[in-house]
């Protein structure tokens, strides 16, 4: 284990709805909701402001527009959020050459590479607040949390203990007393399943937790996962940073012709395309350490979950039971249009895993519009750019009835005027 917390750990605050505001000045300070905005969409992301009203990821949209009915409903514009997320990995790299990202708005950095460099609380305080600062001014306004700890998991938890917009370090000897009143839900892998066991034994914060003996976890919840949960609830967790190396993956797509509501039949499909990713893990003799699920609603929203072994597997039986797991915490009542199943993180060994596969490491999601548009979908999205001859660029405000309201501003003009248009104007191009 380190001596020092020398592991970072940055997420950007409410990242899709936080770039919105940044160039939506009239959005600023106001409850901005981003996901799929036909009536069976999903919540990608709630800023603060509609956070208030319980408004969350994942959520049905049409429960969002319930709970926040005056909040502007944006459809995501993924190439503003990728290129923000490119400047900030960017800015991680210049501090260390190990940097492992999660997601376009989540990374660990091991700031440890550096030995010249001042690893005291004080030193790695101010290391997180050039961070931060660098973040504001490169970004042109997002904010980020940040977490510093002696592993990947404590890191992870100080972001959380900082958040928004904050930065909190737990020093070594602080993990156990700082775990103990958190929900046992923050150790990762800990799902609605395992919870519900845990249960039983009268667990709800990891104090509980730390309370039992690792005979009791292991008589619980099996070796592995007993043995593996025991470790996080005392904070070991000597995982390293890993940098990002050359994107490879292996994965099965299927598109329906029909969008699929039976679970039933989406598990034997996840199975099948697992069984098939395994035998192209065999045939190129490699072991994948990420397993990732993919959905695409009938909507076209996109997701995607992942979430990385303490190990790593070509176990068809590990892929799809993991994979499985991925899907339940996505709502596919609305039905899948789309569903694939993939590994990434590649070795040349088998290595051996500190949970099972229940509780590996933490989910991470993305959502996503998808490149291929139905028929049926409006071009004209709210929230989307457009430019217009006469009156420079703006935004959709909202569309329908063969017209089109645009509100002309940037991120750096301020709050602009609001205009509507038929949507043949030949001075109007979406951008």
């Amino acid at each position: 284990m380190r001596t020092t917390a020398s592991v970072l750990h940055l997420d950007l605050d409410a990242f899709f709805a936080a770039v919105e505001q940044r160039d939506k000045p009239s959005l600023r300070g106001k409850p901005v909701i981003v996901g799929g905005v036909g009536g069976r969409g999903v919540v990608s992301t709630a800023s603060y402001e509609a956070r208030r009203f319980g408004v969350h990821s994942a959520m049905p949209m049409h429960e969002a527009r319930r709970l926040c009915p005056h909040a502007a409903f944006l459809a995501g514009r993924f190439g503003a959020y990728r290129e923000a997320s490119g400047i900030v990995m960017g800015l991680l790299r210049g501090l260390s050459p190990l940097v492992e990202p999660l997601s376009l708005d989540e990374a660990f950095v091991d700031l440890a590479t550096d030995p010249d460099r001042d690893l005291t609380p004080d030193g790695l305080r101010a290391i997180a607040a050039d961070l931060r600062a660098a973040v504001v001014e490169a970004t042109g306004g997002l904010t980020a949390s940040v977490g510093l700890g002696s592993s990947k998991f404590m890191a992870k938890v100080a972001t959380e203990l900082g958040k928004p917009d904050g930065v909190h370090l737990v020093e070594p000897g602080d993990e156990v007393a700082t775990l103990a009143p958190l929900p046992a839900r923050a150790i990762p892998g800990v799902g609605p399943a395992t919870m519900e066991r845990l249960a039983k034994l009268g667990v709800a914060t990891i104090a509980d937790v730390q309370a039992l003996s690792e005979r009791e976890l292991v008589r619980e919840l099996g070796k592995a996962s007993g043995e593996g949960l025991h470790a996080l609830a005392f904070a070991r967790d000597d995982r390293p940073v890993v940098a990002e190396r050359e994107a490879k993956s292996i994965s099965v797509e299927d598109t329906f012709e029909h969008d699929l509501t039976d679970p039933a039949e989406i598990d034997r499909i996840v199975d099948r395309d697992a069984a098939l990713v395994a035998a192209r893990l065999g045939k190129a003799r490699l072991f994948a350490r990420t397993v990732t699920v993919k959905v695409r609603l009938p909507d076209f929203t996109t997701f995607s979950r992942s979430q990385t072994l303490h190990g790593a597997t070509d176990s068809a039986d590990v892929i799809a039971r993991l994979a499985r797991g991925l899907l339940r915490e996505v709502d596919v009542r609305v039905g899948v249009r789309l569903l694939g199943v993939g590994t990434a993180g590649f070795t040349t060994a088998a290595q051996e895993e500190l949970f099972e596969v229940e509780a590996s490491g933490p989910v991470v999601e993305e959502r996503e519009a998808s490149p291929v548009r139905p028929r049926y979908e409006p071009r004209w999205q709210p929230g989307a750019d457009v430019e217009h001859a006469e009156h420079g660029r703006g935004w959709v405000w909202g569309s329908g009835l063969g017209r089109v309201t645009v509100r002309f501003e940037t991120a750096e003009t301020g709050p602009g005027a609001v205009r509507t248009f038929t949507l043949g104007d030949p001075a109007l191009t979406l951008l």
